[in-house]
């Protein structure tokens, strides 16, 4: 009976027979997506899908009115030499206020010098706040304001005895992303020739080493097209574009590595270019496309999150993963038809060790070296390499389960790094919670009648008497008085305790006893300070849902994928020790400090709120990279009839060195990212370095094989019930030189308990 092709075996088969038409196909891909994505801009998301809880109700009932929340900004006026009271010090403000209002870009302009603005005058009086809100959408708010800092920097050449200086939620935005735009494209720029001189090493030929890079670079670039269009249906922040780049890279480079690897490996075993084309394709194309199912699938689970900013990292990494897959299994295998024996030109002279590499994990299966040497002692004492090295893990996870969040907001770079944030402390030391004030939305009725007016006045007067709360507090009504908005400072940075405490008292008790007693009236606090706690409560709540989609599917993927019942349960397992073991580690080292002197960072004393999840998801399906190719390796070394040790042992040597490579790769992308000043890009960086490095080498190497010799014939056990599931991904390759036989008497592999697919 004629065995049918699997997807990527006929999709190698096509590309190696039609090798001109793929490679045009995959350009002309790259090519159409890229000018597509040209010709729109990329659709941020609105305030509300940032936030969740009663912020976001704040900015939906501003976005139903048409009423949004205005991006609020200081001027910070100061000078040690003059008092408020002085000639020169009015002459400075009055300038400073007459430039900006003249740019057109504001609007609620309150001067210090006006009884309104009286509570925005320093106690010594030598210090001042002009506050105003940017005119026009909120959210473009960041894109506008350059005129109004050009106005204030104008002033402050006007007034050389003054430090005039400005702060605010559009002017931040507006630096901050310059400055992570910057940051994040010189990563970028670094990570390719980090990923091109490790693969020279791994491969020891430039021509074998820049494939990996052209096709991960070829699918950053179109995800990159694909990922500005697909925004004007699921908006994409910042942090979503950086983490698709990360991400491809990675999964880009170890994709192709697989691929690479296993048709050098059949080559040297002496198969033609095109029969080993066709057996990289049955085999590292299938666990290619296991785990980029395994990647996207896991990704998916952050929709369940309901946060914006995870709707946009989960979009932008899963369309980067499927067109890396994608590329994999189709421009692929044509290169490496059209390459042949040239994929070894340009030989480095002192890696000549490479080809040997290949040769011998062709052909011999007991090649010895630090990773065989490591194996041989694995495979001798499972049992109690399995409890060194789970205690081992164990011992890293324990510092987990102290984990909590907290939103680093404007720490989330150190001061030293962008001139607006030097700006910030200064005006936080002399006005305490002024440029990141809480926002009050009210709805009712109507707003200007006797009732409205009462709460606005009680408000007014709370914010001089209560502890926590600094005004002044400005309010505007929309245009059919039945929507408002009041704001009032909050004490301590926006998002520390004080500022936490000071929002539970204006929630608890201001508020209730002042807008809360207008009859009918719909009232939610928003801003900076609410939109951290809301949506640090909202994700601990959402995240077992997460965590139970991604663990359910995992399970199911690799049930269906290898038609086992243990080794689901197994790949569970081992998965949540390398991910509890990353999230032990980044506690030590940003939440207890441990870190801040190699790394350059202040510990907040928590870890931002979206990156343990992020890890969890971003992690749990990465690992899957590694997982999917090593046991695909076993269960065909398994399916030929090798015994469970010889396939262990054989599978674990044959994919040490690419998983070595990969495993390398990973680390050095993340790691690079980690290197950024951004704190909450560290803590993912090198959450993600460490995982990946432990689930490389304790999990794969000592973990995995221990566990699987002691499991025996149980590895690939499925009850009678389930006997129905198909052979999924684990068929051998079609006339593979490694094609082994057993050897005389040794047994064949089956047990009467468990039920096998062979091919």
């Amino acid at each position: 009976m004629k065995r049918r092709d699997g997807l990527a075996e006929a999709a190698g088969r096509w590309s190696a027979t039609h090798r001109g038409a793929a490679v045009l196909l995959w350009l002309a891909f790259v090519v159409a997506a890229t000018v597509l994505g040209g010709f729109v801009t990329q659709a941020e998301p609105t305030p509300a899908e940032l936030t969740n809880g009663e912020a976001r109700h704040a900015e939906q009932i501003l976005e139903r009115a048409g009423l949004e929340l205005p991006a609020h900004e200081v001027v910070f006026i100061r000078a040690d030499g003059s008092a408020v009271d002085s000639e020169a010090f009015r002459a400075t403000v009055t300038d400073t206020v007459k430039q900006i209002m003249a740019t057109g870009k504001v609007r609620d302009v309150v001067s210090p010098l006006d009884p309104a603005g009286e509570a925005a005058v320093s106690a010594d009086r030598h210090a001042v706040l002009v506050q105003f809100d940017m005119a026009g959408d909120a959210v473009e708010a960041k894109e506008e304001v350059q005129p109004v800092l050009d106005a204030v920097a104008k002033a402050a050449r006007a007034h050389p005895g003054f430090s005039v200086e400005q702060f605010g939620e559009a002017s931040f935005a507006h630096k901050y992303d310059e400055k992570l735009h910057t940051d994040y494209a010189n990563a970028e720029y670094l990570s390719f020739p980090v990923t091109l001189g490790i693969l020279l090493v791994a491969f020891g030929a430039l021509v074998a080493a820049l494939l990996p890079v052209v096709l991960a670079l070829t699918a950053v670039v179109a995800a990159g097209g694909l990922l500005t269009l697909s925004s004007h249906l699921v908006h994409i922040d910042q942090n979503g574009s950086s983490v698709m780049s990360l991400i491809g890279i990675a999964v880009g480079v170890d994709y192709s590595l697989f691929y690479l690897r296993r048709v050098r490996e059949e080559r040297a075993r002496g198969a033609t270019t095109r029969a080993a084309v066709n057996a990289a394709a049955a085999t590292s194309g299938r666990s290619v496309i296991v785990s980029g199912i395994t990647v996207i699938v896991s990704l998916a689970g952050l929709y369940l999150s309901g946060n914006g900013i995870f709707f946009g990292m989960a979009t932008a990494t899963i369309i980067v993963v499927a067109v890396a897959v994608l590329g994999s299994v189709t421009v692929l295998p044509a290169l490496l038809s059209l390459l042949g024996d040239r994929m070894d030109k340009g030989r480095i002279p002192l890696l000549p060790r490479l080809r040997a590499d290949d040769a011998d994990e062709a052909g011999d299966p007991v090649r010895r070296g630090a990773w065989g040497a490591l194996l041989a002692a694995v495979l001798r004492r499972p049992a109690i390499s399995l409890v060194v090295c789970a205690g081992a893990l164990v011992a890293l996870v324990v510092p987990a389960f102290s984990l909590h969040t907290s939103d680093p907001g404007v720490s989330d770079l150190p001061a030293k790094s962008l001139p607006v944030l030097q700006t910030y402390e200064r005006i936080q030391q002399t006005f305490p919670g002024s440029s990141t004030p809480a926002k009050v939305v009210v709805a009712a009725d109507s707003l200007d009648g006797p009732a409205g007016e009462a709460a606005l006045r009680s408000f007014r007067d709370a914010s001089t008497s209560t502890p926590g709360l600094s005004g002044p507090v400005t309010f505007r009504v929309s245009d059919d008085g039945k929507v408002g908005v009041a704001t009032i400072g909050l004490v301590g940075t926006g998002t520390d305790e004080r500022s936490v405490r000071a929002l539970r008292t204006l929630r608890e008790k201001v508020v209730p006893e002042t807008f809360g007693r207008v009859p009918g009236a719909d009232v939610a606090v928003g801003g900076t300070t609410a939109a951290s706690v809301d949506t640090n409560g909202h994700l601990s709540d959402s995240a077992p849902w997460v965590a139970g989609f991604v663990l359910l599917f995992t399970f199911l993927v690799m049930l269906f994928s290898f038609r086992s019942l243990v080794m689901a349960g197994l790949t569970l397992v081992l998965n949540l020790l390398s991910v509890g073991a990353a999230y032990g580690i980044v506690v030590l080292v940003f939440q207890r400090g441990w870190g801040e002197g190699p790394l350059g960072f202040t510990s907040t004393g928590g870890i931002a709120s979206w990156v343990p999840l992020f890890l969890f998801v971003f992690l749990f399906g990465l690992s899957m990279d590694y997982h999917v190719f090593v046991v695909s390796r076993i269960r065909e070394g398994h399916d030929r009839g090798l015994s469970n040790g010889q396939a262990v042992e054989r599978g674990i040597r044959s994919t040490a060195g690419v998983v070595t490579s990969a495993a390398v790769v990973m680390v050095a992308v993340a790691g690079v990212f980690g290197m950024l000043p951004q704190l909450s890009m560290k803590e993912s960086g090198v959450g993600m370095a460490t995982a990946v490095l432990v689930d490389a080498t304790l999990v794969r190497v000592v973990l995995l094989p221990a566990a699987m010799k002691l499991l025996g014939e149980w590895n690939w056990y499925v009850p009678r019930w389930l006997s129905w599931l198909p052979a999924g991904f684990t068929e051998s390759a079609p006339g593979s030189a490694a094609a082994d036989a057993p050897a005389a008497g040794q047994p064949d592999g089956t047990d009467k308990e468990v039920v096998h697919s062979r091919a």
